[in-house]
């Protein structure tokens, strides 16, 4: 019997490798902003001219599902009428640039539609850019940038396969300063591995590499599947292993690619509904400053809504 559950065991996790590698999407791609899906003018420059802030905003969009147990048990009708709430919520926001994870494509587990370019559409955003880290196997999601603004110097990198889990990446783009075309900032949606703070480590790891060697200001937003401080029944073990007591994966990718957040210590910002853990995340470079930042309450996902007003700082 123990010879037969081993046998298993060891076809399961083959098949786990398989499917894994089966759907990983290409590893680095250039991306280019498409033509406009909507027909909504851009808002690279305010009427007055003059220099304004930019509104940065991130959601885990749950592949459509909103709070259910799974997008595969739902009917496409009800995937796009979860859509329409969070393009009812991007709409009623206005913001600049919105990122997004769990961001699906045609995929036959949730309704075989591109979820992205609806959301531009229903939303009014005239620019859309989408990642696919998962492609293969019916399935095509990954993480995409929604904008108001004209980007350019698109780019999708796919983390290296971490079996059992499916492959994370981001996605990033440029866009100019709202009033201030000549200032360009760099905005990033990441998707980092919920299962494995080992794995987390790796990949902030190749995002450091990747970013640092951009010479314009930083904006890393997304679910980066980890808190600032490390849970209490952590801090308290007394046995903890080499991968607990090892560098908090997002602290350090703020630390090396000198990126700052809001009031990382905060209790009240808690992101995930169901245990309220703070997974989400704005990171800036120290030229910009926080104008303003909360938590969006309407439950649209699994995950809370976070924007931030963003501003040049006077004295970075």
């Amino acid at each position: 019997m123990l010879v037969v559950c081993l046998i298993l065991a060891a076809v399961a996790a083959v098949l786990v490798v398989g499917f894994c590698l089966a759907t990983r999407g290409p590893a680095d791609v250039a991306l280019s902003d498409p033509p406009s899906p909507v027909d909504h003018p851009s808002q690279s420059e305010p009427v007055d001219g003059q220099r304004r802030s930019l509104t940065v905003m991130t959601l885990n969009l749950a592949h459509g599902r909103k709070d259910g147990a799974h997008q595969a048990l739902l009917s496409p009708e009800t995937i796009r009428s979860n859509l329409d709430e969070v393009a009812a919520m991007l709409a009623g926001g206005k913001p600049d640039v919105v990122a997004l994870q769990e961001a699906d494509g045609p995929s036959i587990w949730s309704g075989n539609f591109d979820h992205v370019e609806y959301l531009a559409r229903g939303a009014g955003f005239p620019h859309c850019l989408r990642g696919e880290h998962v492609c293969g196997l019916g399935l095509s999601y990954g993480t995409a940038l929604l904008s108001r603004l004209p980007m350019a110097d698109g780019r999708s990198v796919t983390f290296p396969s971490s079996p059992p889990t499916l492959p994370k990446g981001y996605i990033s783009a440029t866009v100019a300063w709202p009033g201030d075309p000549d200032s360009r900032v760099c905005v990033v949606s990441v998707h980092l591995d919920f299962s494995r703070q080992s794995v987390r480590q790796r990949q902030v790891r190749e995002m450091i590499t990747r970013l640092s060697k951009l010479e314009v200001p930083l904006i890393v937003v997304g679910d980066f599947n980890d808190s600032w401080q490390r849970d209490s029944e952590q801090q308290d073990s007394e046995q903890q292993d080499s991968e607990q007591r090892a560098e908090n994966p997002l602290r350090y990718l703020a630390r090396e690619l000198d990126l700052k957040a809001f009031e990382p210590a905060a209790e009240a910002l808690g992101t995930f509904v169901s245990s309220d853990r703070r997974l989400d995340w704005i990171l800036i470079s120290p030229s910009l400053e926080f104008v303003e930042y909360k938590n969006i309450a309407e439950v649209v996902s699994d995950h809370r809504a976070v924007v931030a007003e963003l501003r040049m700082a006077e004295n970075p």
